[in-house]
């Protein structure tokens, strides 16, 4: 009888079982929020739309920067994909390095998320206006700065304005020209704009201000002269013989008409209040304030932050590889990892603190390549003899100075003469595997503060996508293209007195030269001049130029009796010698292919629809 009854009530929760299981089907995931659920909540509808900053990644803080495919730096480390692009050896299958913040695939992954996020906040009738329209103004202003990503690398791509769906049965779609592309921008750059006007917003956030800057550098892109059909197809055979070039440059309209949207979306970030640092000197200021002012824009701290329009924040460094830049670049005698180095390409582009320029076949220069150079050299580069942060315990005997060592000095060793090489050199006590190629290492972003040691502290310095100063110098271009050159140097001077360089007075074309170095250098390693280079078509003689890098002696001076290096002019001679890097390191070349990248053929066979670049 008992065990019966045992076989019943087993029976019987059996049967419970059974129902429950029925139940437990149906039961909703821990980890996961459906979309229906998502897009009745405002605060998950917030979360959603914050998410879409992930497609920004570390801004330009990545260990491999877009600097290094250009004639700013070389990346040291073998085997990254960077000599891919560098020596133009991209082709569909193999791209070269590509970061996530512009490769195709991670780019629709976003704009199809902005478009989830736009098509459901206008069913979101129950939230409030007021968060609607911000949100939905992020969401716009982000699709609007994946696609300007998506165009300056590869040119006009398929126009998605909606997430498809599974009942969907057409997902291929053709390349839209530039001029579409760009007028896409532009539209949801202006909307985004009237949706964010007066809305208050964290910092990193989309705003009004960072959109009319993202319309400002498209609408610049858009009037110069790779985008333009007739002087694109001028200065190169590849675009001369694309079968399809609307899809890499207007084909039709006025170019001074360009030119003038140009400078009307600069002027409007102009006018925005409360950006700008330093800008209303009526002289050079001095050399010293002058450095400052520079560190200040590059680190946004004391007025740097007014520079800001939109920049990438770290609020977890420890989280995140944007805090370790310098480590990432620093010199290897600081048990850095010099990664991309500056090279004597730029270095030589900064001028002399009279304006002139500096040549190598100067005397004065050549002896002394270091001295009197524009203020923003010393806050950028840290070169042979500069002073740094005190080296770490192990290291600080043989340093007691605490300056760069990137050369090869004699020292006195009992009756004569030994050969030293610098800590922060290849040849290097302190890991050799990590020095500089080229001679120099990188101290812009780079926090001076000798309590921070570089190799494991995490930094919170935001990457400026948009700052203030790009856009007036957008406006001194555009205005320089429109013959306005009074203008022009108007605003370019408020920019070289800040850094403590005398006034341009040139017009014509000699302006239009200065005012491009003077680019250069204020937005040196910013990822600027991957494109400038490559919209003005200069790429033949920059991108495509061989890698200058420079080598320092020091001999010592008769009667000097020196043991423990230090930079010593009174005990050295010092010599500077400029050579091409060694061709088996990076071996520049410029094909005129690359002034777009190969779309990977994975993407060509999934989508023939498709066009590809022309070259590849």
């Amino acid at each position: 009888m008992k065990k019966r009854n045992i076989i019943i009530a087993l029976a019987l929760f059996s049967t419970v079982l059974t129902s429950c299981n029925d139940d437990f089907v149906n039961t909703k995931p821990l980890d996961q929020l459906s979309e229906s659920v998502v897009w009745t909540d405002p605060n998950l509808a917030e979360a959603f739309v914050t998410e879409l900053y992930g497609g920004l990644g570390n801004g330009g803080f990545d260990e491999q920067m877009l600097a290094s495919l250009t004639d700013e730096a070389s990346f040291t480390h073998p085997g990254r994909g960077i000599t891919t692009i560098t020596e133009s050896r991209s082709n569909p299958a193999d791209i070269g390095w590509v970061n996530g913040t512009l490769s195709w695939q991670n780019m629709y992954t976003r704009i199809r998320a902005c478009n989830l996020a736009l098509a459901n906040l206008k069913k979101a009738t129950t939230f409030p206006t007021a968060l609607v329209d911000r949100l939905t103004g992020e969401a716009k202003f982000m699709r609007a700065y994946f696609y300007h990503q998506l165009v300056r690398y590869y040119g006009g791509v398929p126009i998605v304005d909606k997430a498809y769906a599974l009942t969907d049965t057409d997902f291929l779609t053709q390349r839209n020209t530039m001029e579409e592309c760009i007028n896409f921008i532009v539209k949801d750059c202006d909307e985004a704009a009237a949706l964010l006007n007066g809305k208050s917003l964290a910092a990193g956030r989309g705003s009004r201000a960072a959109c009319l800057a993202l319309k400002s550098r498209i609408l610049l892109y858009g009037a110069s002269d790779l985008y333009d059909a007739t002087t694109a197809k001028s200065k190169s055979t590849a675009m001369a013989a694309f079968a399809t070039p609307a899809i890499l440059a207007y084909t039709s309209g006025d170019r001074a008409a360009r030119w003038t949207k140009a400078k009307d979306a600069a002027k409007a970030v102009l006018d925005l209040p409360g950006f700008g640092n330093a800008l209303n000197l009526s002289a050079p200021a001095e050399k010293n304030d002058a450095v400052t002012n520079y560190q200040n824009n590059s680190l946004a701290k004391n007025g740097g932050e007014k520079e800001l329009i939109f920049a990438r924040y770290f609020i977890n460094a420890k989280q995140e590889n944007g805090g370790r830049i310098g480590l990432f670049n620093g010199p290897n005698g600081y048990h850095n990892w010099a990664g991309n180095a500056p090279i004597q390409n730029l270095v030589d582009d900064y001028e002399m603190m009279d304006g002139s320029k500096f040549s190598w076949s100067n005397p004065g220069h050549a002896a002394s390549p270091y001295e009197n150079r524009d203020p923003r050299f010393y806050a950028s580069l840290l070169y042979d003899g500069a002073n740094w942060k005190p080296r770490t315990a192990d290291v600080a005997s043989k340093d007691p100075m605490n300056q760069i060592q990137t050369g090869q000095y004699e020292l006195s060793s009992g009756s004569g003469k030994v050969s030293y090489f610098g800590l922060d050199t290849r040849k290097s006590t302190v890991e050799d595997w990590n020095g500089s190629y080229t001679g120099y290492y990188f101290r812009k972003f780079t926090d001076p503060n000798p309590s921070i040691v570089d190799q494991n502290t995490w930094q919170q310095i935001p990457w400026p996508f948009f700052r203030y100063t790009e856009a007036i110098l957008n406006y001194v271009e555009a205005c320089i293209e429109l013959g306005q050159d009074a203008e022009a140097r108007t605003w370019l001077n408020k920019i070289r007195f800040r850094s403590g360089m005398p006034a341009v007075t040139e017009s014509g074309n000699a302006l239009r030269e200065r005012y491009r170095n003077e680019r250069r250098v204020e937005l040196a390693f910013e990822e600027h001049r991957y494109h400038d280079a490559r919209r003005w078509m200069i790429a033949t003689n920059t991108l495509g130029a061989k890698v200058k890098i420079i080598n320092v002696f020091g001999a010592l001076k008769p009667g000097k009796t020196v043991t423990l290096y230090k930079y010593d002019p009174s005990s050295f001679d010092y010599s500077y010698k400029v050579v091409d890097m060694d061709p088996g390191k990076e071996n520049r070349t410029w094909l005129d292919k690359m002034y777009f990248l190969p779309i990977h053929r994975d993407e060509m066979n999934r989508n023939n629809k498709l066009v590809q670049n022309p070259g590849y």
